[in-house]
């Protein structure tokens, strides 16, 4: 069963070659200056210029009496509000600058927020070495933090700004439609509930909130266990709940059985081709024959808008670089051969779960 529109924006945009002459020019220059543009456009938000010239309103603001608010000299308050035009964060008319569109969505909407934080505090340190990453199919970026294989393994160790900002890009991305989906889950008789790469168990606080009768396991790294551990008993959990730390991808370790509903939640995203055919096998062989598998995935070519497309394109930059050199966002016929792969049988997909999610039910 498949609900939600097929047509998706994902795979429609990027089978033509349309765009002008002109906009093909005006992107090229965008890219060729996008390290200048990340950069100015987070200086603009944090030194509260962007801030200032939204709260002016129709009035607009002016270079000097900007460079007194923000403290700034003229010099660097003229370039910022000049290239904030170029852009595209502010207009100008008769001297005087505006917040555009663009301007307040990147200072206001909480998903480009999260996002341009992300890119700020975990990425951008050791984008400059992508090259050698795909290269080489190692994280070389992950450097520039410690010696560790994954950025997973080294989740807790990293800078309090890279932690807290990729905590809440995990959480902001990742709790989209959970009230939506709760109900699938228990559309069926459960007794308990394992959470597949966890996380900070922010799945498991939602279905043990959720059912009271229920208990749930979570299996993940040792090192990101413990900050699991850490959310769920200020939740007072402690008693409904086991924790499996193990490397999933090792084949002498199995997956615990007696769960009879699995939970994974962008965390085969995390995975080459092969790991993916090995975690769900391993799955197979602990899961119930009435047990049910619900993946919990973005897709980049079953997005209804561009942003979102073009976002989980980018995502997938980040795994070669920083996560671990070989995980990716995929498109969903790739997921889906991988899925045929293993003897499940996709029962339910529903698109667009939680805006930019896809939801696969998987039974034997």
């Amino acid at each position: 069963m498949s609900r939600g529109s097929d047509a998706d924006v994902g795979t429609a945009l990027f089978q033509e070659n349309n765009k002008t002459l002109f906009q093909a020019i005006a992107q090229a220059q965008f890219i060729a200056y996008a390290p200048y543009v990340f950069q100015a456009s987070v200086i603009m938000r944090d030194n509260g210029m962007l801030r200032y010239i939204e709260a002016a309103g129709k009035q607009g603001v002016t270079i000097t009496d900007t460079a007194g608010k923000i403290n700034l000299p003229e010099y660097a308050t003229r370039i910022l509000l000049e290239a904030g035009l170029g852009i595209g964060l502010l207009y100008r008319h008769d001297e005087r600058f505006f917040l555009a569109k663009t301007g307040d969505i990147f200072l206001n909407n909480e998903t480009t927020r999260v996002n341009t934080d992300f890119m700020r505090d975990v990425c951008i340190t050791g984008a400059d070495k992508l090259k050698d990453s795909l290269a080489k199919g190692t994280p070389e970026s992950l450097k520039e933090y410690g010696n560790w294989a994954t950025l997973f393994d080294g989740l807790a160790h990293l800078p309090q700004a890279a932690t807290d900002s990729w905590l809440a890009y995990d959480h902001h991305h990742s709790i989209q439609g959970f009230e939506e989906i709760l109900p699938l889950i228990f559309e069926e008789p459960v007794e308990n509930i394992l959470d597949v790469g966890g996380n900070t168990g922010d799945w498991s606080i939602a279905c043990l909130n959720y059912k009271s009768e229920i208990t749930a396991g979570i299996l993940d790294l040792p090192e990101v266990l413990s900050l699991a551990k850490d959310a769920i008993d200020k939740e007072h959990y402690r008693n409904r709940i086991k924790y499996y730390p193990q490397n999933i991808l090792d084949p002498e370790e199995a997956i615990p059985r007696g769960y009879d509903v699995m939970w994974m939640s962008q965390f085969l995203s995390c995975f080459s081709d092969e790991d993916i055919v090995l975690v769900l096998n391993k799955c197979y062989e602990a899961l119930p024959s009435r047990g049910r598998i619900f993946i919990y995935e973005t897709f980049w070519d079953q997005q209804h808008m561009e942003a979102a497309a073009f976002s989980l394109q980018m995502t997938s930059l980040y795994f070669a670089t920083m996560a671990n050199g070989k995980g990716r966002i995929y498109d969903s016929k790739t997921y889906m051969s991988l899925i045929e792969k293993t003897g499940f049988k996709v029962t339910t997909h529903i698109k667009r779960a939680g805006k930019t999610h896809s939801l696969l039910i998987l039974k034997k």
